[in-house]
């Protein structure tokens, strides 16, 4: 199922590892603070471990939702893709 995780860390440190992490199990990008992608049960499973390690007790918040693609279809996207307005900025 398609996975989606978003982030508020303010810590630039334990945003990268989170940012990091996300784009290792192959997830894109479509918000500054958000990831979106395919991944098994197993793959959610092991990534929120991995983030609830990076984050630990730092001040932040990670949510990861799973969104069946019924729901997925009903998505609306408006304005540019995240790529179209971030070129250049340099992300985390």
């Amino acid at each position: 199922m398609q996975t989606l995780v978003v982030y508020d860390i303010s810590d630039d440190d334990i945003r990268l590892k989170v940012s990091d992490a996300c784009k290792r199990f192959g997830l894109t990008r479509i918000q500054r603070s958000t990831f979106m992608g395919y991944l098994t049960s197993m793959q959610r499973k092991e990534l929120t471990a991995i983030l609830r390690r990076v984050l630990d007790d730092a001040d932040g918040n990670i949510q990861v939702f799973v969104i069946c693609k019924a729901d997925l279809a009903l998505r609306e996207v408006l304005g540019k893709p995240f790529e179209a307005y971030a070129k250049g900025d340099l992300l985390v």
